[in-house]
């Protein structure tokens, strides 16, 4: 036990400061709810730093533990603890709040007191999903992410946002409730929702599979995965700036880190038995979709499609059970965190100017604003897994890892490199480089005081990871290593 609830006040404390604003909030006087919402979620971010300075690597136990009687009648409990795997999530939930607030700081002018707390409570909320140790617990967060996520995209989005709004809600919804049928059978094995006894009940191999499958479409639909991705594109095109930044950064990450908490180590037979039609689906998004980001016209929904291909790699490196495969793509989800909340965050300061994401309406920009450009060029960089950047670590690690398994896979998500290169490149070329495209482009003023400061944080983290993962990578060796021990041991009972 720690000596005071830090993960309680990770999670509380921006929800407080987002009611806050709340009621600070006015579109008169804007100033006080943009301060009130830096201060909660420069605090927030702060009270996670313990996390670092304190976490102990050579444990797979969940650290920071906590836990209350919350409802008793069914034996679900407030239990909080984080490990190797979930830590550093708790910490890029914060620091992305804290980039969201300063980028909505001279942007949003229409409901700013609104739009802010919606923020800091998802971040709460987030905060939550990373932390529960308790089934039901988790649950609850993680679909109370949908409403704040729900509101800034059908409020602050574009033209088409009710529509994609809608899309998101009902897509996340649909397979979230097949996850609560399978959390309630597993109550009815274990007479508990703690998950780590969810992690050593001994289960016949068709309720897994069920189980396997209910978690899947749950969490799937999350990452999002192949072929239920459709809502992802358009969540992101109409939603603003801050919350295609949430969503790339950490939204997607909630479904893979569901496949590390429930499906492996609670079903591990139907995993092995299913990681197949996973590997598949995982080479399948790689691949297909790195060619239909190829073909889009619109900025946003190029690096949109570009996000489910890097998610990809993540799935696939969970279902090969390898050490190196699993550490590979969990430093691959830190670092699509930094890599795509840049991407989205580029775009948006272009759009704050030209209020167009179309990749045919620029062209010379780095003619005009020379210093944004450099930052885009090294964040492109990074998207195509340039070595020395972040985006290199993760995916070098899986194609390792999927070496080792299965030359031919291996070969297939390597391919995705070169789609990759190609897609962004492409992009930064005819947006950045060659003679002004036009007169609005000519008029374009260069980054100021606060987005150079995003644009530094960010780049300096994109650096910092790929020069030196290793802060990253070993916290995680113990958690991953007792993960995949549990799912290399069989859950079947003895008669079965």
């Amino acid at each position: 036990m720690y000596n005071y609830p830090i993960l309680s006040i990770a999670i509380w404390m921006p929800i407080v400061f987002g009611l806050i604003v709340l009621a600070v909030g006015s579109d008169r006087n804007p100033a006080p709810a943009r301060w009130v919402a830096l201060i909660g979620s420069i605090l927030s971010f702060v009270v996670t730093i313990p996390l670092i300075t304190d976490f102990d690597p050579d444990t797979a136990k969940l650290q920071f533990v906590e836990q209350a009687h919350w409802i008793d009648r069914f034996n679900i409990t407030y239990h909080l603890g984080v490990d190797g795997i979930s830590m550093w999530f708790v910490i890029l939930t914060a620091l992305i709040t804290v980039i969201v607030v300063v980028a909505a700081w001279e942007v949003i002018t229409k409901n700013v007191g609104q739009y802010l707390a919606a923020f800091l409570i998802l971040s709460g909320i987030m905060v939550g999903v990373f932390s529960s140790a308790d089934g039901m617990l988790f649950y609850v967060f993680f679909e109370a992410t949908l409403i704040p996520m729900y509101i800034i995209i059908g409020i602050w989005g574009g033209a088409n946002r009710v529509y994609a709004a809608f899309k998101f809600f009902l897509y996340t919804l649909m397979g979230s409730l097949l996850m609560l049928v399978g959390l309630i059978y597993l109550y009815t094995q274990t007479g508990t929702f703690d998950l780590a006894a969810w992690h050593a009940v001994q289960l016949p191999m068709t309720p897994q599979v069920l189980l396997f499958i209910a978690f899947f479409l749950a969490f799937a639909v999350k990452v999002p995965m192949w072929p239920v991705h459709t809502w992802l594109p358009d969540a992101h095109v109409e939603a603003p700036t801050g919350g295609s930044i949430v969503l790339a950064a950490i939204m997607l990450k909630l479904g893979a880190y569901g496949f590390l908490r429930f499906s492996l180590p609670i079903a591990p037979d139907a995993s092995h038995f299913l990681a197949p039609v996973v590997i598949t689906l995982s080479l399948i998004a790689v691949i297909y979709i790195g060619l239909v980001a190829m073909v889009q016209a619109d900025m946003k929904k190029l690096v949109a499609y570009s996000s489910i291909a890097h998610m990809g790699f993540v799935t696939l490196g969970f279902f090969i059970f390898n050490q190196l495969g699993v550490e590979g793509a969990i430093v691959q989800m830190i670092s699509h965190g930094f890599v795509s909340g840049a991407m989205f965050l580029c775009i948006g300061v272009l759009y704050d100017r030209m209020h167009t994401r179309q990749i045919a309406d620029y062209g010379g920009v780095v003619n005009t604003m020379p210093k944004f450009a450099a930052f885009v060029m090294l964040f492109a960089m990074a998207n195509c897994g340039l070595p020395g950047t972040s985006g290199f670590v993760g995916e070098f690690m899986v194609i390792l890892a999927a070496v080792q398994y299965n030359f031919w896979i291996a070969f297939g998500a390597a391919f995705t490199l070169i789609l990759g290169a190609a897609y962004t490149l492409w992009m930064y070329k005819r947006v950045y480089f060659g003679a002004v495209g036009n007169d609005h482009v000519r008029k374009l003023i260069d980054v100021n005081g606060r987005e150079l400061f995003m644009l530094i944080v960010l780049a300096a983290l994109t650096l910092f990871m790929g020069l030196y993962p290793k802060p990253f990578s070993s916290v995680m060796h113990a958690s991953v290593e007792n993960l995949l021990t549990h799912v290399s041991q069989s859950k079947l009972p003895l008669t079965q």
